[in-house]
């Protein structure tokens, strides 16, 4: 099958994006370099092209009761134009996939990850079968997502809207126009800094594009690839999917306890996890730093004294810290700040300590 190409994928060649085939879709891994494009970021503006995620629309009279049934936070809490972290699992308590939840005024939407934006759809719709009152709509070949990150994407945006960015709260939203264009405008992202993400018809993109770079020329405003938002990510600590979180893991020993409403009522995979909160976790994904230049790769043992006692699931080089970090899963009598280890990277022995999270305040 032909990898889709997002509506920006004429402007990420121009550019001299480094396009791979990405989740389905080619998509720009860098621009520059990596390391440029992270501290970016981190030091002014940022844009992502992440229209290769996934949207599903949740519509109709047990529209909550079913999105309750099918993630693990409690979606009853929601404020109208509020956004919610969370995650599906399945029966066993492992992960479908972690998703934003946003209450729109007169359905939800569920923004899921690129890689499994089928699979997901394909596992809503199976569940939905159990309800009356409830439809549920794919659109992600419609949209255009875009997220502006970095600590002047607020003073850039702001020239294109005139909804007061400012008055937007973490994980909270407004629908709007920006640049002319109907759109949602979501406090939201990936990178653990101050910015929005866009959400509008696709045949705007390019469009919308240009508005974006143009407001922010003044802060040297620049597209960022997919490689460094993984790198943005883990030093924030949060997971990805298929590396950090995936079907044979749940959330409880992936650190995300707190989006784990065990008391709200019934939902998939509830009664596994409370099992796994009684026993107790037997593993938890910690995060380390590595002496060396060696990165730890997704797949290393992670050891002491000889004997393996978990596995390395994401590493990377960390521009701001200049030091080598990655997360890993780690029998729970080893989980602890300051304990030290040894990643074994293919006999190579690489010190390293556990550390406490996130690598970057």
């Amino acid at each position: 099958m032909e990898p889709k190409k997002t509506g920006l994928y004429d402007i990420h060649v121009s550019l001299g994006g480094k396009m791979v085939e990405f989740a389905g879709f080619l998509m720009p891994t860098q621009y520059t370099s990596m390391i440029e494009e992270h501290k970016k970021v981190r030091q002014s503006v940022g844009v992502f092209d992440v229209s290769h995620m996934g949207e599903v629309e949740v519509r109709g009279p047990k529209a909550l009761e079913f999105v309750n049934y099918i993630t693990i936070n409690n979606a009853a809490k929601l404020e109208l134009d509020q956004a919610q972290y969370t995650a599906m699992c399945y029966p066993d308590g492992g992960i479908v996939d972690d998703l934003i939840c946003y209450r729109m005024k007169d359905h939800y939407l569920l923004v899921i990850n690129a890689s499994n934006t089928q699979k997901d759809y394909d596992w809503i719709q199976k569940q939905q079968q159990n309800f009356d009152g409830v439809e549920t709509k794919n659109i992600s070949d419609s949209i255009t997502q875009l997220a502006v990150q970095g600590k002047n994407a607020e003073a850039a945006l702001q020239k294109l809207t005139k909804v007061d960015l400012s008055e937007i709260k973490f994980y909270w939203f407004r629908e709007g126009e920006l640049g002319g264009v109907p759109m949602i405008i979501s406090r939201t992202g990936y990178t653990g800094e101050p910015g929005f993400e866009l959400y509008f018809d696709k045949k705007y993109s390019t469009e919308i594009w240009n508005k974006v770079f143009e407001a922010g020329r003044e802060f040297d405003i620049a597209p960022i690839g997919l490689g460094a938002r993984d790198t943005l990510r883990l030093e924030k600590k949060y997971c990805l999917y298929g590396n950090d979180i995936d079907q044979t893991t749940n959330p409880l020993e992936a650190g995300l306890g707190w989006i784990t409403k065990l008391a709200k009522g019934d939902f998939v995979g509830r009664d596994a996890l409370l099992k796994v909160k009684e026993e107790g976790l037997k593993r938890k994904l910690m995060g380390f730093v590595v002496e060396g230049k060696m990165i730890p790769r997704h797949g290393y043992p992670i050891e002491i004294d000889g004997k393996q006692i978990g596995v390395v699931t994401s590493g990377c080089y960390s521009p701001i810290l200049n030091q080598n970090i990655g997360l890993g899963y780690v029998a729970t009598e080893y989980a602890e700040i300051g304990q030290e280890l040894t990643i074994n990277g293919r006999g190579r022995l690489l010190p390293a300590t556990i550390v406490k999270m996130p690598f970057v305040e």
